[in-house]
């Protein structure tokens, strides 16, 4: 009688009972699992080691390049004197300059200058028709002939009555009478002599003269237009030479420079280019304004230069450095050695291991006074002493350096210092 419940099994010729096929696959699966496990892990330590490999030749590249001496440039400290300045932005502006108008009215003549040239004090360079101003002073010397002729009748008159009056002839009021006349006839004179005295000068204001030395500027009006007194603008006269700066400097340091204009007489001012690079012009400080202006809280002063080669030109903008005093011995660096790190300021200088190498060795620093391309430092180095100046970014503590050409310290190019604030 067969069991329906149990399971059926099979039996090969042998008699040996073969497992189920569910057993079978699970044994398939694990052995997959396996292999793909296997696969995986030889993945993983392949990148690993390629890894390791890759970490390991950049540690040995980074070592023979830190091992490589680093090119370098040096330059050498110098000392120096050097200039202390106060430093500020200045409007070039004529020392004088003159807008010309007409003091009489009439026809614009024919002008006796070239727009832009550089004209005389008292040159001649416009006219008015002097013609009605001709005319007016010629009436007003007839009408001083004319009562001159008549003061000399009056005058006989008086005299005729004044002997008349003393011999009892005639009353005293006929000859005070004839005296009244002459003293009338006398203003008269007076007055006709101070209306050709205005006659004269109008006329002499219809030739207009520059009323300083300077550059004429361009035409405002045109020959022929009628010119109105005192209110036409005909041309701008601009002084050159010399020539005035207006700069500022802060409340603060005005004490300081007030100081110094007691001490000495005219303070040097140097004019610097927009670029700060180029010396334009030497000059002196003239004075400083009477207050302080509460908006910007600077007080203006004003330099003036001599401008002979005409390198100011008003309105141009420059750089003033007013010199406020001269260090004789101050010790120089080229602005590029400064290094500011974790440790504060430093310079690179150069050094010699036990083996013979010049190495960089870091030094501390402090500065004085910086500007441009020249840095005043406060001790801490020697004169003469090479500092780096190229190449000290890629610089360590004890690394071997390779000295290029040396520069000669700051050339003439270099710029003074300015004291920091």
């Amino acid at each position: 009688m067969v069991n329906e419940g149990a399971p059926e099994s099979y039996s090969s010729g042998s008699g040996v009972t073969e497992p189920p096929s569910g057993a079978k696959r699970v044994w398939v699966r694990v052995v997959l699992y396996a292999v793909l496990l296997a696969l995986v892990g030889y993945v993983v330590w392949r990148v690993y080691e390629n890894q390791q490999q890759t970490k390991a030749n950049t540690e040995k590249q980074a070592n023979a390049l830190t091992s490589r001496p680093t090119p370098v440039q040096v330059a050498a400290v110098e000392e120096r004197p050097m200039p202390i300045y106060l430093q500020a932005i200045g409007t070039v502006t004529p020392y004088m300059s003159v807008t010309v108008k007409a003091q009489v009215s009439g026809p614009l003549l024919p002008v006796h200058f070239t727009e832009g040239q550089q004209v005389r004090q008292g040159q001649t360079i416009m006219n008015i028709d002097p013609r009605p101003y001709k005319a007016a002073l010629d009436q007003a010397r007839g009408t001083l002939a004319h009562d001159q002729a008549l003061l000399k009748n009056a005058q006989a008159e008086f005299a005729r009555y004044k002997a008349l009056y003393d011999a009892g002839v005639v009353s005293r009021e006929s000859m005070e009478t004839q005296q009244a006349g002459f003293g009338q006839y006398t203003g008269q004179i007076a007055a006709d002599k101070a209306a050709i005295e205005s006659a004269q000068v109008q006329l002499s204001w219809c030739s207009i003269h520059a009323p300083i030395t300077g550059k004429i500027g361009l035409r405002l009006v045109d020959p022929g237009n009628i010119i109105t007194a005192n209110t036409t603008s005909l041309v701008v006269i601009n002084q050159f030479e010399p020539i005035a700066v207006y700069f500022t400097v802060s409340e603060t340091q005005l004490p300081q420079v007030l100081a110094k204009m007691k001490l000495t007489k005219g303070l040097p001012v140097e004019a610097y280019d927009q670029a700060n690079t180029t010396k334009l012009a030497d000059g002196k400080l003239l004075t400083t304004d009477n207050q302080i202006d509460t908006t910007t809280g600077t007080a203006k002063l004003k330099a003036v230069f001599d401008n002979r080669d005409g390198k100011l030109f008003p309105n141009q903008f420059v750089n003033i450095r007013l010199v406020m005093e001269n260090r004789p011995k101050a010790l120089v660096v080229p602005t590029a050695a400064i290094q500011t790190g974790q440790q504060g300021t430093f310079v690179w200088t150069l050094a010699t291991d036990a083996s013979g190498k010049t190495t960089a060795r870091m030094l501390p620093v402090k500065i004085a006074l910086a500007q441009g391309q020249s840095t005043v430092l406060d001790g801490g180095i020697a004169p003469g002493e090479k500092v780096i100046v190229d190449g000290a970014e890629r610089l360590r503590a004890g690394s071997a350096v390779t000295v290029g050409a040396a520069r000669g310290g700051q050339g003439k190019g270099e710029q003074p210092a300015k004291e920091r604030p």
